[in-house]
């Protein structure tokens, strides 16, 4: 069973739960001021929070709201758009926001790139230490006054004797572990996810 902690972020401008098991990569390498990474020390999930301008016109709306999310998952991937594939996308609720922001999360999935096609046996396959796929949930919070787009990304790698293969089919709703486990860890941001310190908006 996962244990979590609250955990400042921001120096303590933002604070949500996050599992005990994950550690602040800014104490291993740098990272942007944008952001804040922590990740899995027993595995390869991470959780990336993440402070961007808010993108696209004024207002909420499906239309407005769901072209922002195209935007900030596009700038994720990079150029590995014909790679993804989608999943779903829901309205979400963070418990400890006003009701009226608007906030989304979408479930996405993304195959590894092929590696240059060779004439030996089996050059298709990715190599040993490269995921099958890297399952992506994003979760959009529109904060329209601050003129800013909060990201809350979770990545899961799927990389080969990590995970059991027959628990993983998406097209029959079958998630497995590891995205089950990510699931879990966006939906505890969501409950706990708390601004302590709005001024922040405006220094990032």
């Amino acid at each position: 069973m996962t244990t979590y902690q609250a955990t400042p972020l921001f120096g303590g401008a933002l604070v949500c739960d996050l599992p005990t098991n994950f550690a602040d990569v800014s104490q291993l390498r740098q990272v942007p001021n944008h952001q804040e990474v922590y990740i899995d020390k027993d595995g390869f999930t991470s959780i990336i929070i993440e402070i961007n301008e808010r993108v696209g016109g004024e207002g909420s709306s499906a239309e407005i709201d769901g072209r922002a999310l195209t935007t900030h998952l596009e700038a994720v991937i990079g150029d590995d758009a014909d790679r993804l594939k989608l999943w779903s996308t829901t309205s979400t609720q963070f418990s400890k926001l006003d009701e009226d922001i608007p906030a989304y999360t979408l479930l996405a999935t993304l195959s590894p790139q092929a590696p240059p096609s060779t004439e030996a046996e089996g050059s298709s396959a990715p190599p040993p230490s490269a995921p099958d796929f890297t399952a992506i949930i994003l979760t959009l919070v529109r904060l329209e006054r601050e003129q800013t787009d909060l990201l809350i990304t979770v990545n899961v790698p799927h990389i080969r004797g990590e995970y059991d293969v027959d628990d993983v089919d998406l097209e029959l709703g079958k998630q497995g572990r590891l995205i089950g486990d990510a699931v879990d860890y966006a939906a505890r941001i969501w409950e706990s996810f708390t601004v302590k310190d709005w001024g922040l908006f405006r220094e990032v």
